[in-house]
């Protein structure tokens, strides 16, 4: 019998693999009404702006819902986003690189520490 499903990067129902997390919830829901036996399901994302509604979706009651904000973190974390204007794909590809590379160069310089997150695969 499953009594906890981990749902890591649950802002993936916004994907193509969507499907598959939604697929379990529904399930597992669907076991908890028929059976009686509670599911405990946990939902986990870095980086997800509409907490509530996800909430929402896993029919999780207030007081069973928490959201850690950046505030709640014991070293204050500093974020920074960079734009590329290139239009042609390799060159703007090429770019992203450099213009990380360089800003975290120059993190590690200072002694400090650094993590890049991308948007791909």
């Amino acid at each position: 019998m499953v009594q906890l499903i981990i749902i890591d990067e649950v802002h993936l129902l916004n994907d193509s693999r969507g499907a598959v997390i939604e697929t379990v919830v529904a399930r597992s829901l669907r076991y908890q009404e028929t059976t009686g036996q509670p599911v405990r399901l946990v939902a986990l994302s870095a980086t997800l702006p509409n907490y509530a509604d996800v909430a929402d979706f896993l029919r999780v009651s207030g007081e069973n819902l928490f959201y850690f904000d950046s505030s709640y973190r014991p070293i204050p974390l500093e974020t920074t986003f960079i734009g590329v204007t290139e239009t042609n794909q390799m060159k703007r590809n090429a770019k992203y690189i450099d213009v990380t590379y360089d800003i975290v160069i120059e993190q590690v310089k200072q002694k400090h520490q650094c993590m890049v997150f991308v948007h791909s695969r």
